[in-house]
């Protein structure tokens, strides 16, 4: 049953949307959760990672955080899942930041329910509220929950690991790793020495998202995210590093996953509040007029202009300028954890 599993998994680079963007109206998710963690290694071990394995994973020096899962192929209504086992006040952390933000998603996973992602959903038909039979080494009925990016490409469903034995789902079959200031060269190395032989691991850090090309367009602009952040932040905020729109470009929409809308109405690659964005929303990188939302060339510079504004620029305003950008404290730790991450493997 974990072939499929093992086959599948691998982490999204980098989580989806907030719920609000700039100057944004999510305060109230850090009342839920008070922190994303980007994880930075995958590791799979169809046989399940033993304890002692974990143990040796977790004293690595550097490591920010490890999270092992349960997981294995089910079926519901009569199509085969990836599914995983998890608690959920731990996993949500780890999801994108607009499904870590839905209480009551996470409310419903702990009283007994389950949750897929939106593609499952539309192939299933399912309705939120009803029961259905989930079947691994024997069948369980359980509550949707609701449907949400989960962060894992490859994972359809997830449930409570209170249900992992009856749903035959092997313990421990997975672990996510985050560890922002380690080198990946080193962190695999000493995730491979805590295993030791079999399994895999996967590095999460391939960040180099592609732009939409426009064939009409004269003149040389950059080709993917990475190159986008570092000339929006030499032209716009030069005395900022560009690892700070990299940074948030990952955790508001995975840079240009997913553009929204938020549920409060935040838009496009940087997640901008329309209001805001009639304030700071510029053209940039040959672009026509007006400002386009949804376009990374002129988000990106926007965002960019709009934190060197709140003073970015300086090192003794970067943190306050991020909380303007997103108003919670943990978020600007998340920001600046993930900065220093793509410092190191970037350069």
């Amino acid at each position: 049953m974990a072939g499929g599993l093992s086959q599948g998994l691998r982490v999204i680079p980098g989580p989806p949307p907030s719920e609000g963007g700039p100057v944004s109206t999510t305060t109230h998710a850090a009342a839920a959760f008070q922190q994303i963690i980007m994880p930075d290694l995958v590791v799979v071990a169809p046989k399940g990672i033993s304890p002692a394995a974990l143990a040796q994973v977790r004293k690595i020096h550097g490591l920010r955080a490890v999270l092992a899962v349960d997981g294995a192929s089910l079926t519901v209504g009569g199509q085969r899942v990836n599914a995983i086992g998890v608690d959920g006040q731990q996993y949500r952390s780890w999801t994108p930041l607009r499904t870590a933000s839905r209480e009551g998603l996470w409310s419903s996973l702990d009283r007994g329910g389950f949750a897929v992602s939106p593609t499952v959903r539309r192939t299933l038909g399912l309705h939120r509220g009803s029961h259905y039979t989930l079947t691994g080494s024997s069948p369980v009925s359980l509550p949707f929950s609701g449907a949400a990016p989960l962060g894992i490409t490859g994972i359809d469903l997830v449930v409570s690991n209170r249900y992992s034995s009856r749903l035959g789902l092997i313990h421990n079959v997975a672990a996510l790793v985050s560890a922002p200031g380690l080198a990946m060269g080193t962190l695999q190395r000493e995730v491979r020495a805590a295993l030791g032989p079999g399994g895999s691991l996967t590095p999460l850090r391939q960040q180099q998202q592609p732009l939409p090309v426009d064939t009409g367009h004269s003149g040389a602009r950059p080709s993917n995210y990475l190159d986008l952040f570092r000339e929006s932040a030499a032209q716009y905020c030069p005395t900022m590093s560009w690892t700070i729109l990299a940074a948030i470009g990952q955790i508001e929409s995975g840079d240009g996953t997913n553009m929204g809308p938020s549920t409060a109405g935040a838009l496009g690659p940087m997640q901008f509040l329309p209001s805001t964005w009639k304030i700071w929303g510029i053209a940039a990188f040959g672009e026509p007029e007006p400002p386009n939302i949804m376009d990374p060339y002129d988000a990106v510079p926007s965002a960019a202009r709009y934190l060197c504004a709140a003073g970015a620029g300086t090192p003794s305003g970067l943190a306050g300028a991020i909380y303007a950008y997103n108003h919670a404290t943990w978020y600007v730790n998340e920001v600046l954890a993930l900065a220093h991450q793509y410092a190191q493997a970037y350069g």
